[in-house]
């Protein structure tokens, strides 16, 4: 199965969110709630989204070894 427009979108959004988190660390500064405002609706779906995408990213990690697997 053919998941890499899916593995793309993921991956944007996890590293949009690790931008953002990025940017709370270094600069205490948050750029969701500052677009969309604190804990508002569409700011729990972006925090959502990055979540859920960094869960998603996890099965890289099966997907990568067996592609290791069947190269040798």
């Amino acid at each position: 199965m053919d998941t890499r427009g899916l593995d793309y979108t993921v991956l944007t959004i996890t590293i949009i969110g690790a931008i953002n988190w990025g940017l709370i660390g270094f600069f205490g500064f948050d750029l969701v709630a500052w677009l969309f405002g604190n804990m508002s609706w569409i700011s729990r779906i972006i925090y959502a989204a990055v979540g859920l995408s960094g869960l998603y990213l996890i099965s890289t990690y099966g997907r990568i070894r067996s592609a290791a697997m069947e190269s040798r």
